[in-house]
C-alpha cells in the first residue's frame, strides 16, 4: 500500500524528508507528510506512472466450490 522510508529515499535518491518531499513535488508525485514528518508514497499511483499494473484483490467476487468434477469414492 505505502511505500517504506527506505523504499521512498531510495526512489528520491534522498535520506532527507524535506528533500524527499522537493523531489517529489518536482516529479508531480502525489503524496501526505505523515505525522513524523516523513512523506507518505501510495504504491498504486507510482507503479501506474511508471507504466506497471497494480493489480487489487475484488472483494465483490468470492471463490466457488466446484464439486461437480468430484468423482464419488469407491468403497
Amino acid at each position: 500500500m505505502l511505500l517504506t522510508p527506505e523504499e521512498v529515499a531510495g526512489l528520491t535518491g534522498y535520506r532527507k524528508p524535506s528533500a524527499q518531499i522537493r523531489w517529489l513535488n518536482a516529479q508531480q508525485i502525489p503524496y501526505l507528510v505523515g505525522g513524523d514528518g516523513l512523506p507518505k508514497v501510495l504504491r498504486a499511483p507510482l507503479i501506474e506512472r511508471l507504466g506497471g499494473s497494480y493489480a487489487q484483490l475484488s472483494t465483490e467476487q468470492e471463490p466457488q466450490l466446484r464439486l461437480d468434477r468430484v468423482q464419488p469414492s469407491k468403497r
